[in-house]
């Protein structure tokens, strides 16, 4: 059986006060998985993702990706590792705004040094890919709300990261904008990418997961993984 690409052991994490975010949870996501994360405010999702993004480290337990200690690494190895093994998508985008499209999807490529021949090749394939390409020239506030969830991914794509995070994909977008995105969403999945994303978006999860995981009080209540698509 292939190794997990994320492996989260008996992570504990506490705060100053109240119940721990995270209580003893164990996951395994494989590659090539597609994982939604469920569960009710302060159930412990954005806690959960940004350990696997290494933003947070846990107060006891250890948390692996692609075969490294996240949970272990210093700030420099861990600003390294999220440019070279995870792309991240958020609810409001983060693109500047000041930045044309393509400028926006080569900032990961030449943050981690890549030949500006190579990245300009690879900005363009993707959105190419992603049905964008016409929007190459334009600034992110002349896109819709889809288009520019769009261009996010491709900006997290950029370095070819095995590891796709998401964090609220669809949450800031119309109906027709989101269902665009969970398209997306499960084509990449589909052509191999692995993707764990927290939504509250129940379509989305239906529309794209392989596997559904809820959270309580921290702790996974329910993993049930999807029909063969």
């Amino acid at each position: 059986m292939t190794d997990p690409l994320i492996d989260v052991r008996e992570v504990r994490k506490a705060y100053d006060e109240g119940p721990p975010a995270l209580d003893g949870l164990t996951l395994q996501v494989r590659p090539g998985e597609a994982l939604a994360v469920l569960g009710p405010s302060g159930s412990g999702k954005s806690t959960l993702l940004n350990m696997i993004a290494g933003l947070d480290r846990p107060t006891t337990g250890s948390v692996s990706v692609d075969g490294l200690r996240v949970d272990a690494l210093n700030e420099t190895a861990s600003a390294k590792y999220r440019r070279s093994r995870i792309g991240m998508v958020f609810q409001f985008f983060n693109l500047l705004d000041d930045l044309t499209v393509t400028d926006n999807v080569l900032l990961p490529a030449q943050l981690s040094g890549t030949a500006p021949a190579k990245a300009a090749a690879r900005a363009a394939e993707l959105l190419a890919q992603l049905g964008i390409d016409r929007h190459a020239h334009a600034y992110p506030g002349r896109l819709s709300g889809g288009e520019r969830q769009r261009v996010a991914v491709a900006r997290a794509l950029m370095n070819r990261p095995p590891l796709l995070l998401a964090d609220e994909p669809t949450g800031a977008l119309d109906t027709a904008s989101g269902t665009d995105v969970r398209n997306l969403l499960r084509e990449l999945n589909t052509a191999g990418q692995t993707i764990v994303l927290v939504t509250h978006d129940l379509a989305l999860a239906e529309s794209c997961a392989t596997r559904t995981i809820e959270l309580v009080d921290g702790r996974i209540a329910r993993d049930v993984r999807a029909v063969a698509r």
